[in-house]
């Protein structure tokens, strides 16, 4: 792959490297927790509403189907997103991508604020999507590129937590203020609101480069969002695990709530927000407690959690309708992303060149979007013409079969590839890159 340091054409490689080597002790691992608030912050507003949509739902009338289509808008926005802003913060730096995703997440949290129907939590949502897009491809790439180079691995490890942290303190605050004040929208949509300005404002003096690569003429204006060839396979490996994980924990965002009215019989909001709070709460803590394997051993756990998630929600519905075993479920769920994210996030950081860190980032979160987008939604419908148990069901054991065979697959693939030869590849792919520059 060809690159080059995006400066003036009279500019020499002395001086480029001059301006790289000043840079450096910016690098803090102060200004990386400063990068991943920002993540945290948008996160906090992209699944605030969750403890509230069975209360839309009932003071609308609009159906479960209807409910799953304002989740798709959020999808909508994200993906869109991501398709572009991987290269955009590649190419012209993380601030480009990440201050206008800040400004989406202002306006997104207003329009939940001032909301009267439906056709306003369309809108939230799907800018709600856009600003989540520039958090998981420039915010966490910036809290990447911001640690220290010797602790890469624990500015991934930050990117990934603040990503499952800020996603559940959204619902945990949202379930404790629905219940605790006569009229929470107002509250927490307020409070999301205030955070958000304070991030977009923090976003603005992070010390990031303003470019990372240049455009070559001979490049296309547009390519679908990937990892560099020699790296592919990594990215693959992370996909296959994050997948699965991620349309578990969609499931229970979206669908949630409605589980719990419908399938167990309970209709508490802050049940609703503390499951959810749960989840990540879950994917943080197992990120740290398990910090120690590597990451083959993470993706294994992933896929497994998976399973055994989706395995438990069935259980919840079917054998023992309580909360406790649906808590379980998506306690787990938490894990199967939070564990899937680590690792591919490390992947990324330790294997993948610098300079297609976001471009890789959106790779592997449109590939697994897709699918936390379209089974959930395609669920929602299929409880109008099926019954709510076989739908439920029915999704359940899809991601059985997904997470099975990335168990197995992944596993026999890594096991063929050593770990000193992807970083053989790595190393072929930067020195191809050092030659070019000189």
């Amino acid at each position: 792959m060809k690159y080059e340091y995006l400066r003036t054409g009279t500019a020499s490689i002395e001086q480029e490297d001059l301006r790289m080597e000043t840079s450096i002790p910016r690098r803090k691992l102060q200004w990386s927790l400063a990068a991943a608030s920002t993540v945290t912050a948008i996160f906090v507003l992209s699944n605030a509403p969750t403890p509230l949509y069975a209360h839309w739902q009932a003071a609308w009338g609009f159906s479960s189907g209807t409910l799953t289509i304002v989740f798709g808008a959020y999808m909508v926005g994200l993906i869109s997103t991501l398709v572009v802003a991987g290269k955009l913060a590649d190419r012209h730096g993380r601030k480009v991508v990440l201050v206008p995703g800040l400004i989406a997440a202002v306006v997104a949290s207003s329009l939940f604020l001032l909301a009267t129907d439906v056709l306003w939590l369309f809108a939230a949502r799907l800018l709600a999507g856009v600003a989540v897009g520039a958090a998981v491809t420039a915010g966490m790439s910036a809290t990447i590129d911001l640690a220290p180079e010797h602790r890469r691995r624990a500015g991934s490890k930050i990117a990934s937590a603040a990503m499952v942290f800020g996603a559940g303190l959204g619902p945990m605050l949202s379930g404790a203020l629905t219940q605790a004040v006569a009229t929470p929208q107002l509250w927490i949509f307020g409070i999301v609101v205030s955070i958000s300005l304070f991030a977009l404002v923090l976003a603005t003096k992070l010390p990031l480069q303003r470019a990372i690569v240049e455009r070559r003429p001979s490049d296309p204006l547009w390519t679908w969002p990937s990892a560099p060839r020699p790296n592919r396979r990594e990215l693959a490996w992370g996909i296959a695990a994050f997948a699965p994980g991620i349309t578990s924990t969609s499931f229970f965002l979206s669908l949630g709530p409605t589980v719990l009215v419908t399938g167990i019989g309970n209709h508490s909001a802050l049940l609703a927000g503390v499951t959810a709070c749960s989840m990540f709460l879950v994917a943080t803590g197992i990120q740290f407690a398990l910090a120690r394997f590597d990451f083959r051993t993470h993706l294994a756990l992933s896929s497994i959690a998976a399973i055994a998630s989706m395995s438990s929600l069935i259980v919840s519905i079917t054998v023992s309708s309580t909360p406790a075993v649906f808590v379980i479920a998506a306690g787990l769920a938490g894990a199967a992303q939070g564990l899937g994210q680590l690792a591919a996030l490390t992947l990324i950081s330790t294997r993948v060149p610098q300079r297609n860190g976001a471009e890789s980032n959106a790779a592997l979160n449109i590939a697994g979007y897709i699918p936390a987008a379209l089974l959930p939604v395609g669920t929602g419908y299929l409880i109008q013409f099926t019954s709510f148990h076989s739908a439920v069901t029915t999704f359940a054991a899809i991601v059985i079969v997904c997470a099975l065979i990335a168990l197995v697959a992944v596993r026999i693939s890594t096991g063929r590839h050593s770990d000193n030869a992807v970083r053989g590849n790595v190393a072929i792919c930067e020195q191809a890159d050092d030659a070019i520059l000189v």
